[in-house]
């Protein structure tokens, strides 16, 4: 793992960042497919850098903690975001429903909050994400993509928006019980490698 900073794969999850204030700008002004397209590009920033970074060795502990930030921070301002009656028309299943949201942000505190009550209790910091939890931010991801794709079709929202709704919510919550146990597997883990090594 480098220590480097300055990357292609952490110069990509920096304008990442860096576009998100110009996909809210873009909702603001209901500027929706402009939206789309921007976020469908931040998504693809987000598989390009993975990809370089394991091509072509430039893993580094800084992209190892910006990443996942970088995609957080995408997908939780586009789910407040488009939460908003200012930003869209309420009826006919949009906005995003705040219980969605609240699932959605819920879960992400709960994790963040958890892993680093555990770092200061026992100096862990192996935290990795599950499989499950991987899937999670692909289906978060899918469903924003699905939304701003409904926001201009509005006759066939009430066939698809409640079942994505649906379907955030109980990853969220179901990924969010995993990982308790998933962390209870990588101390465990950690443990058994420390008294190996003594």
């Amino acid at each position: 793992m480098s220590s480097r900073i300055v990357t292609l794969p952490n110069i990509l999850t920096v304008v990442r960042m860096g576009l998100i204030p110009v996909f809210v700008t873009a909702l603001y002004y209901q500027r929706f497919e402009w939206a789309l397209a921007i976020f469908v590009f931040a998504g693809l920033t987000d598989g390009i850098d993975g990809f370089l970074a394991r091509r072509f060795d430039q893993k580094s502990q800084l992209g190892t903690i910006l990443d996942p930030i970088a995609d957080k921070l995408l997908l939780v301002t586009s789910f407040i975001t488009l939460s908003l009656d200012s930003i869209v028309a309420r009826g006919n299943h949009l906005p995003i429903p705040f219980w969605v949201t609240a699932a959605v942000i819920s879960r992400d505190v709960f994790i963040v909050v958890g892993s680093a009550a555990i770092n200061v209790v026992t100096g862990f910091r192996g935290f990795r994400p599950s499989m499950l939890g991987k899937i999670n931010t692909v289906v978060q991801i899918a469903a924003i993509v699905v939304i701003l794709f409904m926001a201009r079709l509005p006759g066939v929202r009430g066939y698809v928006l409640p079942t994505v709704y649906a379907v955030v919510f109980l990853f969220a919550v179901i990924s969010g019980i995993h990982y308790v146990f998933w962390t209870s597997k990588l101390l465990n883990e950690d443990r058994q490698q420390r008294e190996s090594a003594d």
